[in-house]
C-alpha cells in the first residue's frame, strides 16, 4: 500500500457534533477578533454533517446565545418553543401526573432536530473558514517521538473484508492541537484514556442507551411545544430508565426511551422495553393513525461530574459527550457540550499564542476555565441525582427531592458510581426471562424494519468494525453464563446466536446493521467486543433526528 499523504493545520477536530462544531466556530471567532488566522480542520465520519446525530432533543439556548448571539437572524432551526411540561409516573395500566422537577422545566427552550441544528452549525463554521470533511473517519491517533499527540489518520478505504485488496491509504492530519469530540464512548478517546491515564481519580463512566423514533401524527393529536417525560413502567423499580415525547413542528412527534446500562437482568432488551412503552394507555393514543418516519439509537454518558476524566494532555483535549458533560436530571447535553467546546477553544487559542517552537502544547487552562464556569456549577448541583438511583426508583426519587429542594444541589457529600456498567449483569440463573409481546407492525416493530428506516448502510467488502478479542468468549462465557445478552442489548440486531438447534451454537455478527450506538462496546460483560470506526460515510443517515 502506498504511503499516506499528510496535511497540516493549527487545530484538527475529530467529530462534527455540536461540541466539535462549536469549538471550530469559537476558534475562528477568537482569531478574527485578534486579526489573526488559525487553520481549523474538522473530520466527520458520517456521510454529511448531522448524518450520525441523534438526540431527543430539547435545546437550552444559553450557550448558543453566547456563541452566536444573532442566531435568529442567521436562520438557526429553532422553530418550536417549548410550551408545556408534563411528568408522568406510569404503572402498567395507569398514569399519575407528578410535579415537574425544577431541572426539567423547559420555559425558554426549543424542541429541535439536533441533526438539522448541527447542519446549520456546520454552515456557520464553513462561512468562517473551517475546512469540514464529512465521510472521513479518524481511525488512528498519531504521536510525536516525545509521546505528545501529533494528530490523527483517517482509515484506509477499499482494503477488502479480509485485508486482501490493495486499498487507498488514509490521510494523516497533523495539528498543534487535536480536539477529540467523538461523542459517547469515542473509539480514539478510549485509547487516550489508557495512554495518558486520563481516568485516574475519576469515577467509572456510566451510560444509558437512548432509542428514538420520529412519527408523523394526525393534526388533531399534535400539540406543538408539548413535552412529556415518564418514569416507572415498563422498567422495574431497580432499573434506571424513562421516556420522552416531544411535539415538533409539521405534525411530527419524537418518542424515545432511555435505559441505564447498569441494568442487572441479562434478559432485558432496551429495544423491546421501548416498543412495549408505546403500548401504554397514556401514550399509544398519540400515534393512532400516525406513520413512523425514522428510527435510531445512541449511547449517552450519564456519569456526570464525578466521571469526567482529565480533559487535557500534550497535544490535545476532550470536549462534549466524549468527556461526559451531560446534565442527566435536565436530560440535556447539547448546551453543556457546546460550552465545554467554547472553553476548550479559548484555552487552545491562548496556548497557541504562547507556544514555543518545537515544544508540545497542552491547553491546561481549559480545566481551570471549566471549574470557574457556569457549566461546572450546573453539573455540581446535580452530581448526586444519577448515582442515587442505584438504591432503586423510590429511594432515589425521595433523595432527589431532598437534594434539590432542601440542599439545593449543595449537599456536603458526593455520591459515587461504584461499578462500570459491564460489571453489573447478574448470571442468567439468578434472573427471570422477560416475555416481550410480538410487534404488531402498526405501533410496535421488529428491529430489522427499524434499522431499515435508519438508512443504515455499510460497504459489505470492508474489514469488520466490530472486533472480538477472543472468538471463543461469546459462546464459552456469554452464552453459558448470561444467555448471550448481546442478542438483546443491541438495538439493531447485529448479534445473533445461530446453530443452537443443531447443538453447535455460534455468534453471528451482522455488522451491516450497526447504527453506531456503541452499546456493545459498553455493556459486553467480558469487554470482549471492541467497536472501531468503519470506513467513512458508513452507518446511519438520520433525517430530521
Amino acid at each position: 500500500m502506498n504511503a499516506r499523504e499528510s496535511m497540516e493545520y493549527d487545530v484538527v477536530i475529530v467529530g462534527g457534533g455540536p461540541s466539535g462544531l462549536s469549538a471550530a466556530i469559537r476558534l475562528k471567532q477568537l482569531a478574527a477578533d485578534k486579526g489573526q488566522d488559525i487553520s481549523v480542520c474538522l473530520l466527520e465520519k458520517g456521510s454529511e454533517i448531522g448524518a450520525h446525530i441523534l438526540s431527543g432533543a430539547v435545546l437550552e439556548p444559553r450557550t448558543l446565545n453566547e456563541l452566536i448571539p444573532d442566531w435568529k437572524d442567521k436562520g438557526a432551526p429553532l422553530n418550536t418553543p417549548a410550551q408545556k411540561d408534563q411528568f408522568l409516573l406510569l404503572t402498567e395500566t395507569e398514569s399519575i401526573q407528578l410535579p415537574t422537577p425544577p431541572q426539567m422545566h423547559n420555559e425558554g427552550n426549543y424542541i429541535i432536530s439536533l441533526g438539522n441544528f448541527c447542519r446549520w452549525l456546520g454552515q456557520q463554521a464553513e462561512e468562517l473558514g473551517v475546512e469540514i470533511y464529512p465521510g472521513f473517519a479518524a481511525a488512528e491517533v498519531l504521536y510525536h517521538p516525545d509521546g505528545s499527540v501529533k494528530g490523527v489518520a483517517t482509515g484506509n478505504v477499499g482494503t477488502g473484508k479480509n485485508g486482501d485488496q490493495e486499498g487507498e491509504p488514509g490521510i494523516e492530519l497533523w495539528a498543534k492541537q487535536t480536539v477529540f469530540a467523538e461523542g459517547c464512548r469515542g473509539s480514539l478517546t478510549k485509547t487516550l484514556f489508557e495512554r495518558f491515564k486520563l481516568r485516574n481519580g475519576a469515577d467509572p463512566q456510566t451510560y444509558g442507551i437512548g432509542i428514538k423514533e420520529l412519527w408523523e401524527v394526525k393534526p388533531e393529536l399534535h400539540q406543538p411545544g408539548k413535552i412529556t417525560h415518564t418514569a416507572g413502567w415498563p422498567m422495574d423499580t431497580a432499573t434506571y430508565g424513562g421516556s420522552f415525547l416531544y411535539h415538533l413542528e409539521n405534525n411530527q412527534v419524537v418518542v424515545g426511551f432511555v435505559v441505564g446500562l447498569d441494568y442487572q437482568n441479562p434478559y432485558l432488551s432496551p429495544y423491546e422495553e421501548f416498543q412495549r412503552f408505546k403500548t401504554h394507555p397514556a401514550i399509544k393514543g398519540v400515534f393512532e393513525g400516525g406513520r413512523r418516519l425514522s428510527y435510531g439509537a445512541r449511547a449517552i454518558s450519564e456519569g456526570g461530574l464525578q466521571s469526567i476524566p482529565k480533559l487535557t494532555f500534550p497535544g490535545g483535549v476532550l470536549i462534549g459527550d466524549t468527556a461526559g458533560f451531560l446534565n442527566v436530571p435536565k436530560i440535556k447535553g447539547t448546551h453543556t457540550a457546546m460550552k465545554s467546546a467554547m472553553l476548550a477553544a479559548e484555552a487552545i487559542a491562548e496556548a497557541l499564542a504562547t507556544a514555543q517552537e518545537g515544544q508540545p502544547i497542552e491547553a491546561a487552562a481549559y480545566t481551570d476555565k471549566f471549574k470557574q464556569s457556569w457549566l461546572y456549577d450546573e453539573l455540581y448541583r446535580v452530581r448526586n441525582i444519577r448515582p442515587s438511583f442505584r438504591w432503586g426508583l423510590w429511594p432515589a426519587m425521595l433523595y432527589s427531592a431532598l437534594d434539590t429542594y432542601l440542599f439545593r444541589g449543595k449537599a456536603p457529600w458526593t455520591l459515587h458510581h461504584q461499578h462500570a456498567d459491564h460489571e453489573c449483569l447478574k448470571p442468567k440463573d439468578e434472573c427471570t426471562p422477560i416475555a416481550y409481546p410480538k410487534p404488531d407492525g402498526v405501533l410496535t416493530f421488529d428491529r430489522l424494519s427499524s434499522v431499515f428506516i435508519s438508512n443504515t448502510n455499510h460497504s459489505e467488502d470492508q474489514p469488520p468494525h466490530l472486533k472480538l478479542k477472543d472468538p471463543t468468549v461469546p459462546i464459552r462465557v456469554n452464552l453459558e453464563k448470561y444467555d448471550a445478552p448481546e442478542q438483546r442489548y443491541c438495538p439493531a440486531g447485529v448479534y445473533e446466536i445461530v446453530g443452537r438447534e443443531e447443538g453447535e451454537p455460534r455468534l453471528q455478527i451482522n455488522a451491516q446493521n450497526c447504527v453506531h450506538c456503541k452499546t456493545c462496546d459498553i455493556k459486553d460483560p467480558t469487554q470482549n467486543i471492541g467497536w472501531v470506526t468503519p470506513e467513512g460515510g458508513g452507518g446511519p443517515n438520520y433525517p430530521n433526528m
